[in-house]
């Protein structure tokens, strides 16, 4: 139950995004729970590959490079689907950042309404 909790509200992030920043575009909230999938499907597959890759860059640069990573991730997930568009690499790292402090609400909120889980 969690799970699709989680999936709902990321998919209502997205949305959020899209509304407070004019470079990333949603059409519909169907778009949006398979862009919100897909966002998550590449930060649980993609993500830890490219951390491990490129952990020198991240050490010299003292974990600022893990932004370009998120922005790269939310980037190609605009670029898989057609209903969500992103403008651009700046674009993706002002969206990946915007989204990323919404799913630390959603954590929070969820941790809250499922203690035990």
């Amino acid at each position: 139950m969690k799970l699709i909790f989680k999936w709902l509200l990321s998919a209502a992030a997205l949305l959020a995004v899209a509304y407070l920043y004019s470079g990333v575009e949603i059409k519909s909230f169907t778009s949006a729970l398979i862009a919100a999938f897909v966002v998550g499907l590449l930060n649980s597959v993609l993500r830890p590959i490219l951390v491990i890759l490129t952990l020198p860059v991240t050490v010299v640069t003292l974990g600022l490079f893990l932004f370009v990573i998120n922005a790269l991730m939310f980037w190609s997930a605009a670029g898989l689907l057609p209903g969500f568009n992103v403008t651009g690499f700046g674009a993706a790292l002002i969206g990946s950042l915007i989204y990323s402090v919404l799913g630390i609400v959603i954590d929070s909120a969820l941790q809250r309404l499922f203690p035990n889980q």
